[in-house]
């Protein structure tokens, strides 16, 4: 092996390692959450009681239908509170002929849910929630 090719590949490896342990590591960033604002995502997600199909069962058996031949969804924001209550709910998107409201007044209605949690602690969270109307295909064939 010819040592005058070896001898600046060497050289440039040392330079290499020695600048890989002059490195900085900045130091880890501490999260800032103002605790009036609710989590939008945490470690631990709120949970209605029960799962998911839990909650789709609720939704099914207390949903009223207001208005016929409207189909689509209602997509509607709340907060899960650190003591599993559901406050501050709103419609972040509606279809109108009564299905807002009604969807509002179902989920105002819900039982406490499992709140949320971040660093092991229960915390406010905010979820969303689409709701969906949806016509049963042999409605009025007979």
């Amino acid at each position: 092996m010819n040592l005058r090719l070896l001898l600046p590949f060497l050289g440039l490896v040392a330079v290499s390692s020695l600048s890989a342990q002059n490195e900085v590591v900045a130091p880890p960033v501490e999260e800032v959450h103002d605790p009036k604002e609710p989590y939008t995502i945490v470690e631990e997600m709120p949970e209605f009681p029960g799962g998911k199909e839990a909650l789709f069962a609720y939704i099914g058996k207390e949903l009223k239908y207001p208005a016929e031949d409207v189909e689509g969804v209602v997509y509607v924001t709340f907060v899960v509170e650190a003591d599993g209550s559901i406050t501050g709910v709103k419609v972040l998107r509606g279809i109108g002929h009564g299905c807002d409201e009604e969807a509002v007044r179902v989920v105002s209605g819900m039982p406490k849910w499992k709140p949320g949690k971040q660093r092991g602690e229960a915390v406010r969270v905010k979820y969303n929630l689409p709701i969906r109307y949806k016509l049963a295909a042999d409605k009025g064939k007979q």
